[in-house]
């Protein structure tokens, strides 16, 4: 059993979190707050999670809020063999330095730099690459679901080509103080977007451009990609290679899911925690293929779907696993996921 620490218990390190007290091989030890709000609560009260702080300086602060600490992030991450760090973007650098000092591996998320750790993350691209190495860093939400079914279509239809209008949700549901919001807006209005150079840290050699652009929705982001591709396939070869990868579903509009409000809903009805999709929805109506151009539609639940990339990556850094497929169904199985 193997010992996880989560610092930064946000909107990705809560679910993380979750995901790892999930599985039958790795355990919660601790997780982070640098101040005593209802998260904090939540995961002492709630989830039974031993709390640490971020800021010691801030110790009374959640001893007025009767809220119990453990101790300080330096005193988790002794007892982890790996930390997720799930703080914010620009805390990255710094507490590299901590990981490096307490001899502890360590994963982080999307926001920061793929230089700050020289390797990047996917489960079904390049697993190998983090296998026993000490620091990785799990892709953006956007790029995870590029990567996902790319990767996936990549095998039998050889792409030349990649490029992807990526419409971004404004901000998270739970994110008040970026709203209201009524425009939408180039993001960034210049070309590439950083997500094409993101896919490429983990699929090498891929030729991929990216443009990207705000609109006012808290739910999903949504992609449209354009393909081209060498080899002569039909349509319903995507189709089928789509349906038969795990973490990707295939979904039809002609079913009720034709927008990203109603495959929210779709998650809520499969009963799934905090209502996640943590799969990449394709639209079926939108997979065609037309002479060497492959055309498709997908969205991204930007909460969810990087949290099971993120035990994968602990299974490869602990060398857990040396299978990247076992790895995801054993995941899956125990996340319940598709």
């Amino acid at each position: 059993m193997k010992t996880v620490a989560i610092n930064g218990y946000g909107t990705i390190g809560k679910r993380v979190a979750d995901a790892v007290a999930a599985q039958d091989d790795m355990k919660v030890i601790g997780v982070s707050k640098t101040r005593p709000n209802y998260e904090a609560r939540t995961a002492v009260e709630e989830k039974g999670y031993p709390l640490y702080i971020g800021i010691p300086e801030r110790e009374q602060l959640f001893k007025d809020a009767g809220i119990e600490i453990a101790g300080t992030v330096e005193d988790m991450i002794q007892e982890a063999d790996v930390v997720v760090d799930c703080t914010p973007g620009s805390i990255g650098p710094q507490n590299l330095e901590m990981y490096k000092k307490a001899g502890v591996k360590a994963i982080y998320q999307g926001g920061e730099d793929h230089e700050l750790t020289g390797l990047s993350f996917n489960a079904i691209s390049n697993y190998d690459d983090s296998y026993g190495a000490d620091y990785t860093r799990v892709v953006s939400c956007n790029t995870t679901g590029l990567t996902r079914t790319l990767s996936t279509i990549d095998p039998i239809a050889d792409i030349k080509k990649v490029r992807a209008v990526m419409v971004r949700r404004g901000s998270d549901p739970s994110e008040v103080k970026k709203g209201p919001i009524n425009a939408i807006v180039p993001n960034p209005p210049k070309v590439p977007s950083h997500h094409g150079p993101d896919v490429k840290t983990v699929m090498k050699g891929i030729d991929v451009t990216t443009m990207a652009l705000l609109v006012p929705t808290t739910l999903m982001h949504q992609h449209n990609i354009m393909v081209e591709i060498n080899n002569d396939v039909e349509t319903e070869e995507i189709v089928e290679a789509l349906e038969k990868r795990s973490r990707v579903i295939v979904v039809s509009a002609e079913e009720g899911l034709g927008s990203t409000a109603e495959l929210m809903e779709y998650a809520k009805e499969l009963g799934r925690n905090r209502n996640d999709l943590y799969e990449i929805p394709v639209w079926r109506e939108s997979i065609n293929v037309v002479g060497n151009e492959l055309f498709y539609m997908q969205a991204v639940h930007q909460e969810s779907d990087v949290i099971p990339e993120n035990i994968d990556a602990i299974r490869a850094l602990l060398e857990m696993e040396s299978d990247n497929e076992k790895s995801i169904a054993k995941t899956n199985k125990a996340m319940g996921i598709l």
